[in-house]
């Protein structure tokens, strides 16, 4: 089976908060993030194409990330995102996890 992926992956546990428009937070656990989406682990029920905002603290910073992005896949474990337009603060924070 070939990796379809874009972007590579780097392992990521942290808290992370998804707020759905019109909707109820979906709370879970990062398993990975790279410039182009994250991996949560949660047993919430998600739909494909959800427009959601990912709220979470990302190692070496000092305030949490607001990231736009739209569910693309679900799994028994969780789902992935597909981040929206990153600012360069954003993408510089996400990138610089790459290098520890």
């Amino acid at each position: 089976m070939q990796d379809k992926r874009l972007h590579p992956r780097v392992p990521l546990s942290a808290n992370v908060t998804c707020e759905v428009r019109g909707g109820e937070a979906i709370t879970g656990l990062s398993r990975d993030i790279s410039v182009g989406g994250i991996f949560i682990e949660s047993q919430a029920e998600v739909t494909f194409g959800t427009e959601v905002t990912i709220v979470l603290r990302l190692p070496n910073t000092k305030a949490d990330f607001r990231l736009p992005g739209t569910i693309r896949w679900m799994k028994e474990d969780g789902f992935g995102v597909q981040f929206g337009l990153l600012g360069a603060r954003e993408t510089h924070a996400i990138s610089e996890l790459f290098k520890s």
